[in-house]
């Protein structure tokens, strides 16, 4: 098997915003300010995932697993550290992120498709496959801020799929749908597996990680915690979460 991402000591930190203010303390902190001090989301952070392997990222609130998903993207770059990703990456993530609110849905799957890789031919042969898999034909081409957030999740994960991708990293949006089409989202998930695919997987869903994961990253205020087998890593996260409670 041969490593299709790696993350060499990977440190990302973000500057935490002041928040809201009036205009003359918005001022007074422009001219008087502080250096800001930043928030670490990963602090040397190693791993490596393997050509076919489904890795499952767990921990808690602010444990730094949505930002390992965005720093495979590419969407933003480490601050320290290497990574490296080979392959065509579909992700989903934030809900509705990537798609624009005043176009139709057909509109979003057009421009989302070429956005991960498609080309135009490719994006017209799938479209009517996007199209089926959502399940919402009927508000197609209605704007998409006339849909629930359910509709958003169902055309979102349908169009990341449709692209084909060598590696899948999906945040924790699987959960906002119906449990039908949370049921045949799984399923593709099982297929893309069968075919040999690459899965990054993040939840607190338990049971979701132990039976779709070979192996589990425990994170912890961006530092990992433990690594390998998923049974074990989420035995050990469990116990802790019990523990602390």
């Amino acid at each position: 098997m041969s490593c299709v991402i790696r993350f060499d000591r990977v440190t990302k930190s973000f500057v935490h915003h002041a928040g809201r203010m009036l205009l003359r303390e918005r001022l007074r902190h422009l001219f008087h300010r502080a250096p800001a001090e930043p928030f670490y989301a990963l602090s040397d952070v190693s791993f490596r995932v393997e050509a076919g392997e489904s890795l499952g990222l767990i921990g808690g609130n602010g444990a730094g697993k949505s930002t390992i998903l965005n720093l495979a993207t590419g969407l933003v770059q480490p601050d320290s550290g290497t990574i490296e990703v080979r392959g065509r990456v579909a992700a989903l993530l934030e809900l509705g992120a990537g798609f624009h609110p005043d176009l139709t849905g057909a509109e979003n799957v057009r421009i989302n498709a070429a956005l991960m890789g498609l080309h135009r031919r490719e994006a017209m042969e799938k479209f009517e496959e996007i199209v089926d898999f959502s399940g919402i034909r009927e508000s197609i081409h209605e704007p998409l801020r006339t849909y629930s957030s359910g509709m958003v999740m169902r055309l979102a994960f349908a169009v990341a799929v449709a692209t084909e991708p060598d590696i899948l990293l999906v945040d924790e949006v699987l959960g906002v749908g119906d449990e039908a089409f949370y049921q045949k989202c799984l399923e593709r998930i099982r297929e893309f597996q069968k075919a040999g695919k690459t899965v990054l997987l993040a939840s607190h869903n338990a049971l979701l990680i132990r039976n779709f994961c070979h192996s589990a990253l425990w994170m912890d205020q961006g530092r990992v915690v433990a690594s390998g087998k998923s049974a074990e890593v989420m035995d050990a996260y469990q116990e802790s979460v019990i523990a602390a409670s």
